[in-house]
């Protein structure tokens, strides 16, 4: 089996612009690059677990979301990383959109996306990390059975506690956290 390494997009591969879906705009943050080398070669594949609920609020739409994935994909490329897969989940309780305004188990913190992940690219996810910059990444790590990372950057800005909502680990990068994941196996 193999394992990965679950990255959130917004915040934690990328700088945090809410709703964008304009490739320009997408640039990998600082020290992520030599972390993700460092675990791709180690053996984790790297996956993209993201919320996208502005599918769901009719900000745009699946297809317009489609030329962030591919920017995210030749990112990787350009830093001779590979993306395993991408998977995102565009549903919202609240949102417009008829068929995506719904309660679903893919949006973080439920574990779907991880789950379906891992079904589909033969994961141990107890061997696997999920990576995000607030408290619902964590959970949905937790939940799936991840050792989980906080990349603690401001983002998360309320705090809830709960039985799932204690990272394995909390830094400020993905190079950091890479330091930790190496020696904690």
């Amino acid at each position: 089996m193999n394992k990965a390494l679950f990255l959130d997009k917004d915040g934690t591969l990328i700088p945090d612009i809410p709703y964008n879906v304009d490739p320009a705009q997408i640039t990998l943050n600082v020290e992520t690059i030599e972390g993700l080398q460092t675990l791709s070669a180690n053996g984790y594949k790297l996956i993209v677990v993201s919320n996208q609920s502005g599918i769901a609020r009719g900000y745009f739409s699946v297809e317009d979301f489609q030329p962030v994935i591919r920017k995210i994909r030749d990112l990787f490329k350009e830093q001779d990383l590979e993306l395993t897969a991408f998977y995102f989940c565009p549903h919202h309780p609240e949102g417009t959109v008829e068929g995506f305004s719904i309660q679903c188990d893919c949006r973080k913190p439920q574990p779907g996306m991880l789950l379906q992940a891992a079904a589909e690219h033969d994961i141990d996810l107890t061997k696997s990390w999920m990576i995000g910059d607030i408290l619902n990444d964590v959970e949905a790590g937790n939940r799936a059975g991840c050792k989980t990372v906080l990349i603690d950057n401001g983002n998360e800005t309320e705090w809830i506690a709960g039985p799932y909502r204690v990272p394995t680990y909390t830094c400020k990068t993905i190079n950091q956290a890479a330091g930790f994941i190496e020696q904690y196996v």
